[in-house]
């Protein structure tokens, strides 16, 4: 299973950048993260930066700072999950939110609130994610006037 590290994660994103910017040959998941990346400007000067203090930054709340690492991580792991259907019902529930927001990428953001507190869940009670409840969150974010 893979299973990167922390460090091999920024790794990735920063080489994806840096191929993406020459104009080198990505493979078809740095595609998909060099599109995501594209989404994101505000990130772009961190996943350049080429002291490496973008990538051993510490980004925590307190700092009120966003991870751009977790935040692309959590874009990637979405549309794996929309790619495959699984949960059952998220690529459905993906297109009624694409359509009530106005935007793809708007909906990967309420997805994204949703995967957010369905892994802290988990990691509260120290138990799986709970893929019923993770779809169920998104059904309702879907649903909303």
């Amino acid at each position: 299973m893979f299973n990167p590290s922390r460090d091999e994660v920024r790794r990735f994103f920063i080489d994806t950048w840096r191929k993406q910017r020459a104009g080198d040959i990505l493979t078809p998941l740095e595609a998909i993260a060099a599109d995501w990346i594209v989404e994101h400007p505000e990130y772009h000067d961190a996943l350049a930066d080429t002291e490496g203090s973008a990538a051993a930054a510490d980004y925590s709340p307190e700092r009120g700072q966003t991870n751009p690492f977790l935040h692309l991580s959590m874009h990637l792991a979405i549309s794996e999950q929309l790619s495959i259907d699984q949960p059952p019902g998220i690529r459905a529930a993906h297109e009624r939110l694409a359509v009530r927001l106005g935007s793809t990428h708007d909906a990967q953001h309420a997805i994204m609130e949703c995967l957010g507190e369905t892994i802290w869940e988990a990691q509260r009670s120290n138990t799986p994610p709970d893929s019923d409840a993770y779809l169920a969150r998104i059904e309702r974010r879907a649903s909303r006037d």
